[in-house]
């Protein structure tokens, strides 16, 4: 019966060829091969046993007849219709659908690629000058249409061949030679619905899809990119989810891939447009493109787009960019708790605190979800260091644990550190020391709760125990946690750097300090250096070594020089990065202006005065250094007018509230109420305050309260005694 078949050829070879062609199944009675072990160009044959058993186990060994193959396309080419080209595409096509993949391959390698393109390229050429058929200069293409479709089918069916058996750049560089015939025959793009009757449009839409996913099996990252942009820059005519999944691949490539590949030429659409300057920004702006077709229901809408976005503006710093296209998308897309959830953790990381807790203040009420743990430890994170929100964090911490039950050891640790951490925070707004003990017990013993149920392995759990231990100046538990969070962390994380440093020169071995310093900046990147290089300036103030602090400000002062030159013309992209060096450089310039006027170098202090200025206009802090300078020269009046000059900038400056006292007391004893309440406000806002403590001793004792002023003396001595260099939060 298989015999039948394939001595009579012609007729069922011709049948399947139209139905192949027309692009129609092949009813099961037509099939000329019978199953894929007689195809048109294979043949199952034995080894060289007679019995037909090659190897153990009966396995059949397949091999490739050429005699098949010859007698398939004879039969096809006798026809007249088909050339050898055309007889070899078809066949390849049909033993591909057969999935007799290595028998369509040895059938399309048969075909010249390089003699055919020539033909394709006169057609593709000749298709945009139908128009002027009947004019007598007008010659017909060589070849049909349906020709070029089934040539180009053939060359990506040979890609995709070639793609199984693992040659990836053969396979690309073959796929690619379908867009180069095309582009350069019509560099314009193809006209609308150009090849749809023979799917000529269809198999280059597979092929601009195809060809960036073989380099990326080859491991040319290069390639990739130049593929990628080809296919969306070029008019291929792909429809709308085609070009949306080639952006998408694009986009998660550039985050993904590793390192700055090569970026894009678009110098001719610089004019107002945005331009990215490298991979993450590209990808950035192929994610919004996406966004915005999805907000225009021209695609469907895919939540990883907005996952990758995230990722993307997160690393890039830019997260009120991302707010932004979380409040842009429609209603209905993203559950609402989810969107006010998401909104809040945006504006959190963008540093605007109070607009993430207002918003999760309306997740977290009665009508919407007041039991959503993650909103609630957000809640909690944000209040818990600032003093006016830090009784809504001891509640909202509460309610953690509240709705935890035994849900998660870990949650529940985080929410006691979260608790511990409010506690201490709204200690320092206590009316009276017994309350202040109180809640610093409370603190302590939330967070020794957690650190117990972390088995002490979580380093933020570490962190704040150690600067609790720190703050409540129990320096030897501080050292401990400090010394244990650092380990943790492999030394990778700079406040665990200071805060020991911090620790030691509270001990007041400032030599160890500053040698913690130096051994973070040798593990520190030079952009990351300048907190650090703060702290050692410090240190050598400390000891006197003013010259060398002097050194460590210039340097410091040439970092942040350089970093603004480099990143300065980054507006957008390093906003947040940016506002917060130019804060750093506003107050290294006031450091170095406090050095010079002890030194009594009062030009050099103008100098940094005139530089701090040029950076930010209005400075509290830059006030109370001008007002400081005025003390030494001996002009008092003018030094309280800078003095209250920083206090109408920020009330709650404390170096300006004593310092306003001291310089009101020399005016005499009718100026010892206001002396005694703008000291008793710094110590309001900083309990251990120093100078405030020993100038109110001060103040005390002139007016004969000496018990009242050895109190005062008693608590600055003990707290200089362990005093830091810097305050340990």
């Amino acid at each position: 019966m298989g015999r039948s078949r394939v001595r009579n050829p012609r007729k069922r070879l011709l049948k399947i060829m139209k139905c192949l062609c027309s692009g129609e199944v092949v009813k099961e009675e037509d099939r000329m091969v019978p199953d894929s072990s007689e195809s048109l160009a294979t043949k199952d044959y034995y080894s060289a046993t007679g019995s037909g058993i090659s190897g153990q186990d009966g396995q059949v060994v397949r091999r490739l007849d050429s005699g098949n193959i010859e007698q398939a396309e004879s039969s096809l080419r006798e026809s007249g219709i088909l050339n050898y080209e055309e007889a070899r595409a078809l066949l390849g096509r049909y033993e591909y659908q057969e999935g007799n993949i290595e028998a369509a391959l040895h059938v399309f390698e048969g075909i010249n690629i390089a003699a055919v393109t020539p033909k394709i390229n006169d057609f593709l050429a000749k298709s945009r000058e139908r128009p002027k058929r009947r004019s007598r200069s007008y010659t017909p293409p060589s070849i049909s249409i349906h020709t070029a479709g089934l040539l180009l089918e053939a060359i990506l069916l040979k890609a995709k061949c070639l793609q199984v058996f693992g040659r990836f750049e053969e396979s690309a560089q073959t796929c690619k030679v379908i867009l180069d015939m095309v582009e350069s025959s019509l560099p314009e793009g193809l006209p609308r619905n150009f090849g749809a009757e023979c799917k000529l449009q269809e198999t280059l839409s597979k092929a601009a899809e195809l060809l960036p996913e073989l380099w990326k099996l080859a491991d040319c990252p290069r390639e990739v990119i130049l593929s990628y942009r080809r296919a969306l820059l070029h008019r291929w005519n792909l429809d709308a989810e085609t070009t949306a999944k080639i952006q998408k691949e694009f986009a998660i490539f550039l985050l993904y891939c590793g390192g700055e590949e090569i970026l894009p030429d678009l110098r001719a659409h610089i004019d107002s447009s945005f331009v990215p300057r490298n991979n993450t920004e590209e990808a950035i702006l192929l994610l919004m493109i996406l966004l915005r077709k999805t907000s225009l229901n021209k695609i469907e809408w895919d939540p990883s787009i907005l996952e990758h976005l995230s990722f993307a503006l997160s690393v890039s710093g830019n997260l009120t960019a991302l707010a932004n296209q979380w409040e842009e998308l429609l209603p209905g897309t993203i559950n609402r708790r989810e969107r006010y959830h998401a909104l809040a953790l945006c504006y959190y990381g963008a540093d605007k605190d109070l607009v993430a807790f207002n918003l999760l203040k309306k997740l977290l009420s009665n009508g919407e979800d007041p039991k959503h743990v993650p909103a609630l430890l957000t809640a909690s994170k944000i209040c818990c260091e600032n003093p006016d929100l830090a009784k809504d964090g001891v509640s909202y911490a509460t309610r953690v644990r509240e709705n935890l039950g035994e849900r998660c050891n870990q949650l529940e640790s985080l929410a006691n550190c979260l608790l511990g951490v409010s506690l201490s925070t709204y200690s320092k707004l206590a009316v009276s020391n017994s309350e202040m003990f109180e809640k610093q017990s409370e603190a302590l013993r939330s967070l020794e709760i957690a650190s117990t149920m972390t088995k002490m392995n979580d380093p933020l759990v570490l962190y704040y125990l150690s600067l609790e231990y720190a703050e409540q100046r129990k320096l030897d538990s501080a050292l401990h946690y400090a010394k244990r969070f650092l380990n943790l962390e492999a030394g990778s994380n700079i406040k665990g750097w200071l805060l020991l440093a911090r620790i030691l020169s509270a001990q007041k071995q400032f030599l160890d300090a500053e040698s913690i310093v130096d051994a973070a900046l040798d593990r520190t990147g030079i952009w990351d250096q300048g907190i650090l290089l703060r702290t050692k300036a410090k240190l050598q103030i400390a000891q006197g070594k003013l010259p060398s602090a002097i050194e460590t400000y210039i340097q410091l002062l040439a970092i942040l020089l350089v970093q603004r030159k480099t990143f300065g013309s980054r507006n957008k992209l390093y906003k947040d990065n940016r506002d917060h060096a130019r804060s750093l450089e506003v107050e290294i310039w006031h450091d170095l202006a406090y050095v010079y006027i002890s030194l009594s170098r009062w030009h050099d202090a103008e100098v940094c005065l005139s530089k701090s200025k040029a950076i930010r206009l209005y400075s509290a802090s830059r006030c109370h250094v001008i007002g400081t300078m005025l003390e030494g020269k001996g002009l008092y009046k003018e030094a309280l007018k800078a003095f209250v000059d920083a206090l109408n900038l920020d009330p709650g400056h404390v170096p300006s509230l004593i310092s306003t006292a001291v310089v009101l007391k020399r005016f005499g004893t009718q100026s010892y109420p206001a002396v005694r309440s703008f000291l008793m406000g710094a110590l309001r806002l900083d309990r251990t305050n120093t100078s405030a403590w020993y100038n109110l001793g001060i103040l005390h004792k002139e007016e004969g309260r000496i018990l009242e002023a050895a109190e005062c003396f008693q608590a600055a001595n003990s707290l200089e005694e362990s005093e830091p260099v810097e305050p340990f939060r």
